[in-house]
């Protein structure tokens, strides 16, 4: 496969000027990141003529790593990205540690963090806890580095979850005191939440779905195979009202199954539920599957053969850091010599 090069296209419409989002290379993507984040990625290449997505590896260290495991783990994820759509002659994909103006401009910028602000993110309160106390400097300051990820390309438009509006708006409390002190330098970037729910997890549907969930049953793989996909679906929690009815708050199992046939097909909630009338959970959880299965099927299909090649892969990684530090450099020198470096 011939090396991909980054096309040049004209700015389109609705004010996109600069995109940047990050993927952490820990495992395959699941369902949830799909729906939640990789089609939207897909639609946003096609809208804005400068877009970034990073491997972010640097954040995948917040926890121990084996490294022949996550050097996998970044090609398995590089493959994923292209088998989705991913196209890098329309945005420019790339692996965050062999950019690294990324950790030089974390440190800065941690200089501008107070201590107190850090304390109440949610992730660190819930995997220090998890760590017994002993979350590691790395885990604690990680948003302050997904911060520089994104102010290290002036970016203007940033895909997030709503699990990560706050971690967003880190980064634009740090543009704004950066430029106080040194002048209008970085952009305040928005928001552009993405349009589907939370994909859940099928064993605990008060949780989401996780690539690190302890239950092989919860977590649905963009590499599964049919019959994996189909007898997690058959397992997935519900609870004992056959019917097929939309309830978050009070049914999350079945509500959580027909979010997913809803994101998967395009269908709206209150079509997937009239088209469901009459089944009960049992039979309309195999429907699911299906529905789940054909979207899949081709992903699965391109991402064994780029898997295959390793070499296109790393190509595909250097070609996009050549292409991410070109932008990054003269950003960071211009920080340098504003906070006196040079």
């Amino acid at each position: 496969m011939a090396a991909p090069r980054a096309s040049t296209r004209l700015l389109q419409n609705k004010g996109l000027k600069r995109i940047f989002s990050g993927i952490q290379p820990t495992g395959v993507p699941h369902l949830g990141n799909y729906l939640g984040a990789l089609t939207s990625w897909v639609k946003l290449q096609e809208e804005c003529s400068s877009v970034l997505y990073s491997i972010v590896d640097l954040h995948s260290l917040t926890v121990p790593r084996d490294p022949a495991a996550l050097r996998a783990s970044i090609l398995n994820v590089t493959a994923v990205l292209l088998a989705c759509g991913i196209n890098p002659q329309k945005c420019i994909l790339f692996q965050q540690s062999q950019v690294p103006e990324h950790a030089e401009l974390g440190w800065i910028l941690g200089c501008f963090t107070n201590i107190s602000r850090l304390q109440h993110f949610p992730q660190w309160k819930a995997k220090s806890a998890s760590q017994m106390n002993e979350g590691t400097a790395g885990l604690f300051t990680y948003p302050v580095l997904q911060a520089a990820d994104i102010l290290l390309y002036k970016s203007t438009h940033i895909p997030v979850g709503e699990d990560q509006v706050l971690h967003l708006e880190l980064t634009q409390d740090l543009a704004r005191r950066f430029n106080k002190q040194y002048g209008d330098f970085f952009p305040v970037p928005k928001t552009i939440l993405t349009e589907t729910k939370k994909v859940r997890s099928l064993r605990d549907p008060t949780s989401k779905m996780s690539k690190s969930d302890p239950q092989k049953l919860a977590t649905v793989s963009v590499t599964d195979s049919p019959e994996e996909i189909l007898l997690k679906f058959r397992k997935a929690v519900t609870d004992f009202t056959s019917e097929v009815t939309y309830d978050p708050d009070h049914r999350p199992g079945v509500s959580n199954l027909i979010t997913i046939h809803s994101a998967i097909t395009g269908l709206s909630i209150e079509e997937v539920v009239r088209q469901s009338k009459g089944l009960d959970t049992a039979h309309y959880k195999p429907v699911v599957a299906e529905a789940v299965i054909q979207k899949l099927a081709p992903i699965k299909s391109e991402f064994e053969k780029l898997r295959e090649d390793g070499a296109y892969l790393e190509k595909v990684l250097q070609t996009g850091a050549e292409q991410a530090k070109s932008l990054a450099a003269p950003v960071y020198q211009e920080v340098r010599r504003l906070v006196g470096f040079h």
